[in-house]
């Protein structure tokens, strides 16, 4: 029976197969395949013994190490076994020099390489959505709202703008710490590669070489996990980005306010027990799964101190962290280019709010205005709140109380009034700021 979520829930088939304990047994006899044949050509191990134990970590079966480790209560001495068996007479050099997290630690290099590379691609999925629906928008005025009040005009190309600029800098991190993060070793039980003799170094580079990995500069028994703190961070930050984003399509989506909407199926259901509803739901499981990513970085951080050269307390954390962090948030990545994707918007209803103050959300542009004629910025200011005070008060719209303003009668005409509050006048260079967005950043969907 299944338990967790991710197994019946939640993930992608591309992304969970990379977590999966088959392909993490195939990362694991592939390191030591490549192992093998660096010993090889250094002379380590006899002539052929590396293309037999090649073969013997093709052959070699996931479900034969499990037996093996049920019996002798150790994972990777199991797999060494595994393929021992599997070789025709190169078995006993197989693993030869190498401590267990030299491939415990390098085939999690490999797997971090492989979803990192599928996290990437998601990225720019996501990036190049938001650059549409920006350049689509980009003249489509709505009211901008700061501390959840209106406040003055925005654009809707402008808002998906915002994202994807936050989306690029993803990107920029992700091609920084990738090369940090995607990486393994050869060092030996405490780092020092006595065990591999003068040629350790050589080992190192050659079978990094062989599994195009990065290698480190220096380790002890395992590969320092600030490195792993980093990816999970970074993926923390993509996670709050894309909660970003949700929280704003379901404020938007509330009833009073009804400007986008999620696309709804024709036989979804909204409700148990009320049939009119249509709500949000994906980007409320995008907030939610969000929540678990970012929870994810407080063990990545414990795992960074480990006693000496090393203890076992990251080991069975990662077993969960990792498959966890990177699987929830390539399915939120996923999850949120669709909902962009078939994100609708009511241009009526964002019109309708737009002017639901009858004005007030114009006082900054008149108040500008006053003080380029002379009044100056401070009376202005106070001019246009002691108007927009008593607009509220009486129920009147502000050109309403602005023709019985005498500073502002006495600066301004009542053409210029009714022009300086209308919202569509007022988007400063917002459209500019888009197309030039769109400019930079679509390169980088390449």
């Amino acid at each position: 029976m299944a338990i967790h979520p991710i197994e019946f829930r939640y993930g992608n088939p591309e992304m969970k197969d990379l977590w999966s304990e088959e392909y993490r047994f195939r990362c694991l006899f592939r390191v030591e395949a490549a192992l093998a044949r660096a010993e090889e050509e250094l002379g380590l191990i006899p002539e052929g013994a590396a293309g037999d134990i090649s073969r013997a970590s093709e052959l070699a079966r996931p479900e034969r190490a499990k037996e093996i480790e049920d019996e002798i209560g150790h994972d990777m001495m199991a797999v060494v076994h595994a393929i021992a068996e599997a070789c025709e007479w190169a078995g006993e050099w197989v693993h030869l020099g190498a401590t267990s997290n030299d491939i415990l630690d390098t085939a999690t290099g490999l797997q971090i390489k492989a979803s990192l590379s599928v996290l990437e691609e998601k990225v720019k999925r996501v990036l190049g959505v938001l650059l549409s629906r920006a350049e689509e928008h980009k003249a489509l005025v709505c009211a901008g709202r700061t501390h959840g009040q209106i406040g003055v005009p925005t654009t809707y190309g402008l808002r998906f703008a915002v994202w994807a600029s936050e989306m690029a800098r993803h990107l920029s991190r992700l091609e920084q710490l990738a090369p940090r993060a995607a990486v393994g070793k050869m060092s030996g039980a405490v780092g020092t590669q006595a065990a591999f003799g003068p040629d350790g170094m050589k080992i190192q580079a050659r079978v990094m070489e062989l599994l195009d990995l990065n290698e480190v500069d220096v380790s002890n028994q395992v590969i320092q996990r600030d490195r792993h703190a980093e990816m999970i961070c970074w993926m923390g930050l993509v996670a709050s980005t894309l909660d970003k984003i949700c929280v704003e399509i379901r404020t938007l989506q509330r009833s009073e306010i009804g400007e986008v909407a999620e696309v709804f199926g024709k036989r979804q259901v909204g409700s148990s027990t009320m049939p009119h509803k249509r709500n949000p739901i994906k980007s409320e499981q995008v907030c939610g799964l969000a929540r678990v990513v970012r929870a994810q970085i407080e063990p990545a951080f414990a795992n960074i101190p480990l006693w000496d050269e090393r203890d076992l307390t990251n080991s069975s954390c990662e077993r969960i962290l990792f498959p966890e962090a990177f699987i929830f948030t390539d399915h939120i990545l996923a999850l949120t280019a669709r909902i962009l994707e078939g994100l609708s918007i009511n241009a009526d209803q964002v019109e309708r709010n737009l002017n639901i103050l009858s004005g007030l959300n114009m006082a900054e542009s008149v108040m500008v205005e006053l003080a380029k004629r002379g009044v100056g910025r401070q009376k202005a200011h106070e001019v246009m709140r002691g108007a927009s005070m008593r607009a509220v008060e009486e129920g009147k719209s502000l050109a309403e109380v602005l023709a019985e303003e005498g500073t502002v009668t006495e600066h301004l005409s009542s053409e210029e009034i009714e022009g300086l509050l209308d919202p569509h006048r007022y988007l400063g260079t917002a459209v500019e700021q888009v197309d030039r967005l769109i400019l930079k950043l679509t390169p980088l969907l390449k």
